[in-house]
């Protein structure tokens, strides 16, 4: 039975690895580790599909160590042990640890040695957060790298590679790839590159060539592989984007209707992480100050979404989006915040008011660090005047409240209140 076409493209070498440059880009830190052949056991977490097992693989291509692969939940005790025996055996062996989040005590307690000695390296993959899924026994002998998302435009290297490479992939079929299919295919899988080869493979495999041998891959065909419909078929793959922003400029807009409509459009084409991210940006930029329990219930409502699936994700869903509609709203929050951030760009903003700065060590209090600093708790009511910002901005104003909310005016209030007694 032949391989799957997302395992036979695995990269075998650290170069080949699509996507994850800011780890196995020229001089970053796996690059340099392979270079070097001074490699340190790791877990590498982040979303399905965009690179976990393929790093592991470059990286023993790479050096040439021997290559296994479990899983923490599935295989036992007696497997990581036959590892440990040809670790034993052979000096080093690379071993992939899938799902490392479920490692039990046992199996811990008997990998634990192997690391410390080296002769084990061990790469944990994760699809959860490792700080707080993963036995910190494991975490201390461990580097923690995150993993993103693959681009488009990563998915379609990986694509046209595939198309091209007759060893592993599909160039001895001649396959031509339309160009709204391509785009449709590195657009639709939220950066989950195995999906994207899954999809194409499938489509080639089940259709037939024509008369001049060639296997014609139309919009239509990867829509039905992917079990995911195209938003419109516009040749420059704007939709899904212009989509996006039409959702939420009808939230922003508080246009009910019009945003369940968008949507809509985006829960048709099986979209729950574009969904899930920008109603949370959505909460947060626009409804902000003014409303913050919404922001709240608009994160346990994807919570409760990415755990039902579609269809039932979209009830809550459509519960967020209503109320995030008819909520007041403020974006008094960001443009606070980006403020701020362009006075610390233009770098004209001073030095931090010495009483401000450390004074946790010996010879601070001869700088004058701290020898002022009035401590807040100590004065009535928690607030005592005192100039916190540098000289040269100590009058800045980035935050502008509005009053759209019983919260945010209530906040304002007091905002006001606190300027005018540190202006007296």
């Amino acid at each position: 039975m032949q391989q799957p076409l997302a395992y036979r493209m695995r990269p075998q070498k650290i170069e080949e690895v699509v996507g994850q440059q800011h780890l196995v880009g020229p001089g970053k830190i796996i690059a340099r580790m392979v270079k070097a052949k001074l490699l340190s056991s790791m877990i590498l977490y982040g979303p399905p599909g965009t690179g976990k097992t393929s790093i592991a693989s470059a990286i023993a291509g790479s050096t040439k160590y021997a290559f296994r692969k479990l899983n923490a939940a599935t295989d036992s005790k007696k497997d990581l042990q036959i590892v440990a025996e040809e670790a034993k055996m052979s000096g080093t062996v690379i071993l992939l640890l899938d799902e490392i989040h479920r490692l039990d005590k046992t199996k811990q307690d008997f990998l634990l040695p192997h690391l410390e000695n080296g002769r084990i390296i061990l790469i944990g993959a994760t699809t959860e957060n490792p700080y707080i899924s993963i036995n910190p026994a494991i975490r201390s002998r461990t580097q923690i790298f995150e993993v993103h998302p693959l681009t488009p435009e990563d998915i379609q290297k990986a694509i046209k590679r595939a198309l091209t490479d007759t060893k592993n992939g599909l160039g001895l079929l001649n396959v031509k790839l339309s160009k709204s299919a391509m785009n449709f295919l590195t657009h639709s899988t939220n950066g989950d590159l195995r999906s994207a080869l899954n999809g194409l493979e499938l489509a080639v495999m089940s259709t037939e060539s024509d008369k001049n041998k060639e296997i014609h891959i139309s919009l239509d065909t990867i829509e039905e592989c992917l079990q995911k419909k195209a938003l419109t078929q516009d040749k420059n793959g704007d939709a899904h984007y212009d989509v996006i922003s039409a959702f939420q400029k009808s939230i922003r807009g508080s246009d009910v209707n019009a945003a369940l409509h968008y949507m809509a459009r985006l829960v048709e084409a099986g979209d729950l992480p574009s969904i899930a991210r920008r109603l949370m940006v959505i909460a947060y930029e626009d409804v902000g100050l003014a409303n913050p329990p919404v922001c709240a219930r608009t994160v346990s409502a994807i919570q409760a979404a990415e755990k039902l699936g579609f269809p039932e994700a979209r009830i809550p869903l459509a519960d967020a989006v209503i109320e995030l509609c008819l909520s007041p709203k403020s974006n008094s929050g960001i443009t606070a915040m980006d403020a701020a951030l362009n006075e610390v760009k233009s770098g004209n903003y001073g030095d931090i008011p010495a009483d401000l700065k450390d004074a946790h060590y010996k010879g601070a209090e001869k700088l004058g660090h701290g020898t002022h600093y009035k401590y807040a708790h100590d004065y009535p009511n928690d607030w005592v005047k005192q100039q916190y910002l540098p000289d040269k901005i100590k009058n800045a104003i980035y935050y502008e409240p509005k009053e759209n909310g019983k919260f945010e005016a209530a906040l304002a209030e007091q905002y006001q209140r606190l300027l005018h007694a540190q202006r007296k």
